[in-house]
């Protein structure tokens, strides 16, 4: 498998992937956590949220269902070889960027310690006929925050060093998720992709209704544009950072 472009240096040894819900991390990247995860480097999965506004059955409790959206992501980090997957527990569909969302996901960060944070695109209102979840843009942003530059500098929230041992980090590569003009980078998936659509239909409380068109759909979304000039079969994209 290859990258685009190829001198690319990304995304080290260990990537933190942070979304705002069960999910959403498999739609932007599972084929490249999957890839990463083959290729023996560390994936570890930050969630904002449990997912628990995710039905449209009035008779499930949110709280019933945050217990099985968590429990279908674990097994969803099983199938990719995840090692490690932390929920938040914010209240979905409510997620704002907050300095204690913020402080949150630093706290995550300088434990972790990541040479690499994969998130969702701040900047994405809606695509085609779709209108991107509030929580996904306000998850991104609260991450490129923490990222840069709350994580790296000690002073900002300074007890967690002092408190919790949670020195400052500073994340060498960030990955946006970015499916239009401003992707910059390209992870090949072509060989992972099997594994991107089981580890999706194993969220079984929200797959109850695809159709035999699905995994023919993923892949459409993947195919890079031969005018692009891209030489991947299927990929997913990013924008990417160099901050190290």
């Amino acid at each position: 498998m290859e990258t685009w472009p190829k001198d690319h240096s990304g995304p080290g040894e260990k990537i933190l992937v942070i979304v705002a819900h069960p999910d959403d991390a498999e739609f932007m990247c599972a084929g490249s956590v999957a890839r990463w995860c083959n290729e023996g480097k560390s994936v570890i999965y930050g969630l904002v949220t449990s997912g628990d506004k995710g039905t449209p059955d009035p008779s499930i409790l949110p709280s019933d269902l945050a217990v099985i959206r968590e429990a279908e992501q674990k097994e969803v980090c099983k199938i990719l070889g995840v090692e490690q997957v932390e929920f938040l527990r914010y209240e979905d569909g409510m997620v704002q960027n907050t300095l204690g969302l913020r402080e949150d996901i630093v706290r995550l960060i300088r434990k972790h310690k990541p040479t690499a944070v994969v998130t969702q695109n701040p900047t994405i209102r809606w695509s085609g006929n779709y209108i991107n979840h509030p929580d996904h843009r306000n998850t991104g942003d609260a991450v490129l925050d923490a990222v840069f530059p709350s994580a790296r500098d000690i002073h900002m929230f300074p007890h967690l060093a002092e408190n919790e041992g949670l020195e400052a980090h500073i994340v060498q590569h960030l990955y946006v998720g970015a499916r239009d003009e401003s992707a910059n980078v390209y992870f090949d998936v072509t060989e992972t992709v099997s594994t991107k659509l089981k580890a999706l239909k194993a969220h079984k409380s929200q797959m109850q209704n695809i159709d035999n068109t699905f995994d023919e759909r993923i892949k459409n979304w993947l195919r890079m544009p031969g005018e692009k000039g891209i030489p991947l079969e299927l990929a997913e994209s990013f924008r990417y950072f160099f901050l190290g």
